[in-house]
C-alpha cells in the first residue's frame, strides 16, 4: 500500500537509504547518515514536497519524494524526483507504483517539470524513468567521486502538459 510519509517512518527509510550510500553509486553521499541528519532532511523536504512510502505488513519497502532542484526562485516549478526500494524487493513493481503516485501528486501540486538525476550506467532506473515518459536531456561526465572512481550522471526530464 502506498501512503503519505510519517515522521516515525524515518528509521525504516534510513535503513533503505544507508544501504544505497554504503553499497552503490545511486547516491553521492559517502558515509551513512545519522537518524538525526536524515530526519532533518525529510522534515525539510516534507514542508514543500510530497514524500510517500510503500508499506507491506507494517514494513516499508520503498519510498519516493520530490525535492528542490536548485535554490533560485525561477526554478520554483521544477522538482527533482527520487525513489528508493529495498534491494531484496526489486522486480516487484514497487518503484513503478511509487513513481506513478509521486508523479500524480507532483502534477496536482502544479509543478511543470520533473527531473530524474541518475548515476549512470543504471539500466533499471533509466527503464523506470522512460516508462513514465522521461527523456534524457543531459549526460555529465565525472561529476562525482565515489568508491575510488569518477561517476557520471544523466538527467531525465518529464514535462507536464
Amino acid at each position: 500500500m502506498v501512503r503519505a510519509f510519517h515522521l516515525n517512518d524515518a528509521p525504516q527509510l534510513l535503513d533503505i537509504y544507508n544501504y544505497y550510500v554504503l553499497n552503490t553509486t545511486a547516491t553521492f553521499d559517502l558515509e551513512a547518515l545519522s537518524l538525526e541528519a536524515f530526519t532533518h532532511k525529510l522534515e525539510t523536504i516534507n514542508t514543500e514536497y510530497p514524500i510517500i512510502v510503500f508499506e507491506e505488513d507494517k514494513t516499508i519497502i520503498g519510498y519516493a519524494y520530490g525535492s528542490k532542484f536548485r535554490p533560485k526562485p525561477a526554478y520554483y516549478y521544477v522538482v527533482e524526483s527520487t525513489v528508493y526500494v529495498k534491494p531484496n524487493a526489486h522486480g516487484k513493481k514497487i518503484g513503478t507504483t511509487l513513481y506513478a503516485e509521486l508523479l500524480k501528486l507532483l502534477k496536482q501540486a502544479k509543478f511543470h517539470t520533473v527531473l530524474g538525476v541518475l548515476t549512470i550506467p543504471n539500466a533499471a532506473s533509466i527503464k523506470l524513468h522512460e516508462k513514465f515518459g522521461f527523456k534524457q536531456v543531459a549526460h555529465l561526465e565525472e561529476v562525482g567521486f565515489k568508491f575510488g572512481e569518477w561517476q557520471h550522471i544523466g538527467i531525465w526530464q518529464l514535462k507536464f502538459e
